[in-house]
């Protein structure tokens, strides 16, 4: 609790007599232990605690206690107790930095102990060889020079590597010096460094991890420009010679990041060549998987001009080197991701297309039966991100094309299959606005041909609601291109599927009921065919016919009401198909307005329809009368009363009279909203004063409001 209140405030003078006479008696009992180490380490330890005793205390202890070190015997204990010491030091006083440098001077001094007979001779009884030896050394000799280095001005930094080159250049220091000081730093005299790497004895410390060291500050700050090239013949030189692949490998990993920084496509070609040829001997590569996907993310980094990348030659030779299936396509996504986040503009150029189609059939051929969902969809969405940015340009034949073959290579993912759909959709489309209504006949024959395409692979889709959300989409753009027949197939493709659909779907991993997803869909389907003409060997209405007929006997839940819903839909189709001229049109597309101009057996055929429709409406109702469902009841009769407000024409009487059947039933058993009815009569009566409404005013007096009490 002494050492914790020690704050940037406290003073000996807060310290009472009894406190320093207690701290004191540490200080002696520590300086009575008799051997060096425990006694050093034990008053490192506290030695925050000479605030209590003096304001100058730590700054005495620290230059004592760096020359005790001196009289261990052994440099590796030595050295890491001087480790400690900075450690401490930087703690309690960071201000210090002389004690630093004298701690890392003394080592110095005393290095060559390594090399004397003491130290060898237990090294052979130990069986311990000096290369290995010498890396234990590393992390304390680190730690020393980072706490120097921290926030220390360059004529510090240029004497240590002055004293580094009286003892000869030493490997174990001077890659000790570019892992703790500053990379710019490092870089600035990187030729220097370089011909301090060269003396070096290359038996105790091997040269390549300083290069590697070297290769890691340049990946952080730029050499002069002038001796970059200098640098890497140099670097790259010793680099080559390496027999080791696992050698090899740890160094080029490194100095490809700075070829790609600061050279072209050759220089980055030539190294990769190197690679390859280091590394493809008794399948070297096997052993070296993340290093070499480390050299492929660097090189799309920097080279994220995906024409200039796939021109490097030895690019694609250098991913047939990642054999282990998990790997590679980890790479590949890698290089699409890549391609997605830099690639502006749409692209059609050969060379890309082929390699890209070539890494994402890779991808595509990972998926078996065990690949997860969330997999599935990454896999996809970059396979998608790649087909939405391939164009070629009026050349739709050529896209078309595309397309196919993206077809036949991706066949087992469904997102991919939609998306090529929606793709040809819209080039079909397009083709539709350059030409401009000419429709030739070899326009005529793309546009079947982009139909085809979107019929033959759809069924091919597991998930029923995309296959008939995509056969009403593809009917939509056939139609859009007046291609009648075949719109005519997808729709009736759609009415065939309504009765597979089941009664559970799977939403977001979870299973929902799929009625609500029916009534959407259908009544987007409705809408679509008050513009759909009549086939002329087919009858009147015959898809609308053959639509209530699979609804008619589709397997409704027991508590659901959506059947009613769906038939209420239905009468707004037929209302609206009763309409002298059709609220909208598809361009060049007669539809049955102008097919049958209001021909009375027409419309006498869509009024049989709105009667049996209205029955089954009605039948509904009626089963609804047990006390359990009365509420349900009660909100079907309405939306059933103002589905015939805004559709029918109330100056029929039967209609009429229904109307105020409908009416009362909603407030018979007291479940209607007081205050919907009211705004409904309200709205009834403001439509009487308009033209031609003027029988709204009877219907008014005709729907009383119950009341509840």
């Amino acid at each position: 609790s002494c050492i914790q209140s020690a704050s940037n405030n406290f003073s000996p003078e807060c310290v009472n007599d009894t406190a320093k006479e207690t701290c004191l008696n540490w200080f002696f009992k520590i300086a009575s232990i008799r051997e060096l180490i425990p006694r050093f380490y034990v008053e490192a330890a506290i030695l925050k605690c000479n605030k209590f005793l003096s304001k100058t205390g730590i700054s005495e202890c620290l230059p004592r206690l760096t020359s005790m070190i001196r009289g261990i015997g052994d440099p590796l204990v030595a050295v890491y107790a001087r480790a400690y010491l900075c450690r401490v030091g930087m703690e309690v006083a960071p201000q210090l930095k002389e004690s630093l440098n004298k701690n890392f001077f003394d080592f110095l001094l005393t290095f060559k102990q390594i090399h004397g007979d003491t130290v060898q001779n237990q090294l052979v009884v130990q069986c311990v060889e000096i290369p290995l030896y010498l890396t234990l050394y590393s992390p304390a000799i680190d730690w020393i020079l980072q706490c120097i280095a921290y926030r220390a001005p360059e004529v510090l930094l240029t004497e240590m590597m002055e004293r580094c080159k009286k003892l000869g250049n030493n490997a174990l220091l001077l890659n000790s010096v570019m892992s703790a000081f500053r990379a710019e730093f490092i870089a600035a005299r990187s030729m220097d460094f370089i011909g301090m790497i060269k003396e070096c004895d290359e038996s105790g410390f091997p040269k390549h991890l300083l290069f590697r060291s070297l290769g890691l500050n340049l990946a952080l700050a730029d050499p002069p420009e002038n001796d970059r090239l200098q640098i890497l013949n140099e670097a790259w030189k010793v680099i080559t010679k390496l027999k080791n692949p696992q050698d090899y490998i740890n160094c080029a990993e490194v100095w490809v990041e700075y070829t790609c920084r600061h050279f072209t496509k050759r220089e980055v070609n030539t190294v990769l060549a190197d690679v390859i040829k280091h590394m493809t001997p008794d399948r070297a590569f096997e052993d070296a998987y993340p290093q070499l996907q480390s050299i492929i993310q660097k090189v799309i980094t920097y080279i994220y001009d995906f024409s200039l990348l796939f021109s490097v030659e030895k690019f694609l030779p250098f991913l047939d080197m990642f054999q282990k299936e998990s790997v590679r396509v980890e790479v590949c996504k890698c290089i699409m991701e890549s391609f997605i986040k830099h690639q502006q503009e749409s692209t059609k150029d050969p060379v890309i297309l082929n390699a890209l189609l070539h890494i994402c059939k890779t991808m595509h051929d990972s998926v078996n039966a065990l690949t997860l969902e969330d997999e599935k969809r990454m896999l996809a969405a970059l396979i998608n991100g790649f087909i939405k940015m391939v164009s070629f340009g009026r050349d739709f034949e050529q896209q078309l094309s595309f397309y196919v073959e993206a077809r036949s290579m991706f066949c087992n993912l469904e997102p991919v299959l939609v998306q090529l759909i929606h793709s040809v959709n819209q080039l079909a489309m397009e083709t539709r606005k350059v030409m401009k209504g000419n429709h030739s006949r070899k326009t005529a024959a793309f546009v079947r041909a982009c139909v085809a395409f979107c019929f033959i692979t759809i069924p091919s889709l597991s998930s029923i609601f995309t296959r008939l959300n995509l056969y009403l989409h593809s009917g939509q753009v056939a139609l859009a291109n007046q291609c009648l027949s075949q719109a005519d197939a997808f729709f009736k493709a759609a009415v065939s599927l309504v009765p597979e659909v089941p009664k559970m779907i799977s939403v977001d991993g979870k299973m929902r009921p799929s009625d609500a997803f029916l009534l959407e869909f259908l009544c987007n389907f409705f809408s679509t065919l008050l513009v759909v003409p009549d086939h002329p060997e087919q009858g009147v209405l015959f898809l609308v016919r053959g639509l209530l007929n699979v609804i008619q006997d589709y397997t409704w839940e027991d508590n659901s009401d959506d059947k009613i819903r769906i038939y209420t839909n239905v009468l707004h189709l037929l209302s609206a198909m009763t309409q002298e001229a059709y609220i909208y049109h598809v361009d060049k597309v007669d539809s049955n307005d102008t097919l049958y101009g209001g021909d009375s057996k027409f419309l006498t055929e869509i009024n049989k329809l709105c009667e049996t429709v209205i029955a089954q409406i009605l039948d509904h109702l009626k089963t609804l009368g047990k006390e359990e469902t009365l509420k349900r009841q009660s909100q079907l009769a309405l939306y059933f009363f103002n589905t015939i407000l805004a559709h029918g024409d109330l100056r029929n009487n039967k209609l009429n009279q229904l109307s105020v059947n409908l009416w009362n039933l909603a407030q018979k058993h007291g479940f209607a909203d007081t205050k919907t009815m009211v705004k409904t009569l309200e709205y009834i009566k403001r439509r009487s004063n308009q033209p031609e409404m003027s029988h709204f005013t009877d219907l008014a007096l005709r729907l009383p409001l119950q009341s509840r009490t």
